[in-house]
C-alpha cells in the first residue's frame, strides 16, 4: 500500500460538563459513575456549533498541516451520527468551507462510531487506485443523551479530519493495510425521528465491542504478518475508559500503549470522532518509525483496523492546534446551561 497521511486536524468544543455535576442534578453517585466509567468530563458543543462546524475547523487544521491546494482534494467524506441535516449533505458544505469545490465528489456516512473510518478507508482506496490525488475523511459528532440515561456521562462533541495522498517524504504517516469486521448485532440504535438512542445493555460488552474490536486487530495483523509486539502505540473506540484497556488486556496489549491516546476521560465519547482523535492524539507525540493500530468500532455492529508508520515528516509539519491544545482551551458549565446548549430545552 503506497498511501499516506499529508495532514491531520482536530477540534474540540471549549465547554466542559463535569461528571458531579450531571450525577448531582440527578441523585446519582458521582465517584461510583467515575469509577465505572473513567470518565471525569465531557465536552459540549456551543449554540453556534454542531457536526459541521467541527468537520470544518478539523479540515482546516488538516489542511494548514497538509499545506495543499484544497481544489487537490477531490472526495469528502464525513462520518457522524448526528449530522445536521437528514437531507443535505454534511460533505458539501464541509467541501465549500474549505475551497475544494466544485470538481469532487462527496457524501455523508453513518455507522454509528466507525462511519470515520469508514470515510478513511474510502479515501485510502481511491487514492491507492490512483483516481483521485487526495481525499478528506472527517469523524465528527455532536452526540446525543437522553436526560438521566448513563450515556449522557459520556456523548461528546468534537471530531478529527485526515487528508490522504499518496505516501512520499513529505507525508507524516503511511498506511500499512487495512482490516474490518462486520455482524449485525443490536447494541445501540436510533430510529428515524427518535431524539436519542437506546442501548441493549447486555449486547454492549462482549458480542458487540470486544468481539469486534478483537477480531479486526487480529485480522489485521493476520493480514499483515505482524504481532502486537510491533506496534508502539494502540488506540480503539473509546465509549468508556474501561472498554479500551479491556480489549488490549484479551489481546495480549500493554496498558502503556493506550496511554497517549486514551482521551476519553477528559473529553467524553467523541462517537465517529473518537478513535480519530485518539489517533491524532498518538501522532502529535510519536516518533518517526513508531507503528501504530488503529481500531474503530461502530455499534450495529463493526470496527476497521489500521496499521500506521510515523515518517521523519511529522517532526516539521505538527502544528500549535493539535489535541493538547484543545484540551488545555476549556471552560466549565453548570447542568442548566448543558441543557440550553444542547438544545434539549429552550433559551440560551
Amino acid at each position: 500500500m503506497s498511501v499516506g497521511i499529508a495532514g491531520y486536524g482536530v477540534y474540540i468544543p471549549k465547554y466542559r460538563i463535569k461528571a458531579e455535576e450531571i450525577a448531582r442534578v440527578w441523585g446519582a453517585d458521582a465517584e461510583n459513575i467515575k469509577k465505572s466509567l473513567g470518565i471525569k468530563e465531557k465536552a459540549v458543543a456551543a449554540r453556534d456549533e454542531d457536526t459541521i462546524t467541527i468537520a470544518v475547523e478539523a479540515s482546516k487544521n488538516a489542511l494548514e498541516m497538509a499545506k495543499i491546494n484544497p481544489k487537490d482534494i477531490r472526495a469528502i467524506y464525513v462520518g457522524s451520527e448526528s449530522h445536521p441535516y437528514a437531507v443535505k449533505p454534511t460533505a458539501a458544505t464541509l467541501a465549500e468551507a474549505i475551497g475544494a469545490t466544485p470538481e469532487l465528489t462527496a457524501a455523508d456516512y453513518e455507522f454509528a462510531c466507525k462511519a470515520g473510518t469508514a470515510g478513511l478507508q474510502n479515501c485510502i482506496a481511491l487514492v491507492e487506485s490512483n483516481m483521485i490525488k487526495y481525499g478528506l475523511a472527517c469523524g465528527a459528532d455532536t452526540a446525543q443523551a437522553s436526560p438521566g440515561d448513563a450515556l449522557e456521562y459520556t456523548a461528546a462533541c468534537g471530531g478529527a479530519a485526515y487528508i490522504v495522498g499518496r505516501k512520499s517524504d513529505d507525508t507524516v504517516a503511511y498506511f500499512e493495510g487495512t482490516f474490518s469486521y462486520t455482524t449485525d448485532t443490536p447494541d445501540f440504535w436510533r430510529r428515524e425521528g427518535q431524539a436519542y438512542p437506546r442501548h441493549g445493555g447486555r449486547f454492549t460488552g462482549g458480542p458487540a465491542y470486544f468481539k469486534h474490536i478483537v477480531n479486526a486487530a487480529t485480522g489485521l495483523m493476520k493480514k499483515l504478518g505482524l504481532s502486537v509486539n510491533d506496534f508502539d502505540y494502540v488506540v480503539f473506540h473509546q465509549p468508556n475508559a474501561k472498554f479500551p484497556l479491556r480489549a488490549a488486556k484479551m489481546l495480549g496489549i500493554d496498558a502503556g500503549k493506550l496511554k497517549a491516546g486514551l482521551l476519553v476521560s477528559e473529553t467524553g465519547n467523541f462517537y465517529s470522532g473518537s478513535s480519530l482523535v485518539g489517533l491524532a492524539a498518538i501522532l502529535d507525540v510519536a516518533e518517526p518509525n513508531s507503528r501504530i493500530l488503529c481500531v474503530s468500532y461502530g455499534s450495529g455492529a463493526g470496527s476497521d483496523a489500521f496499521s500506521i508508520v510515523v515518517q521523519d515528516a511529522i517532526e516539521e509539519k505538527r502544528i500549535e492546534r493539535n489535541v493538547a491544545y484543545y484540551l488545555k482551551r476549556k471552560v466549565y458549565i453548570d447542568y442548566t446551561t448543558y441543557l440550553k446548549l444542547r438544545r434539549i430545552v429552550k433559551g440560551g
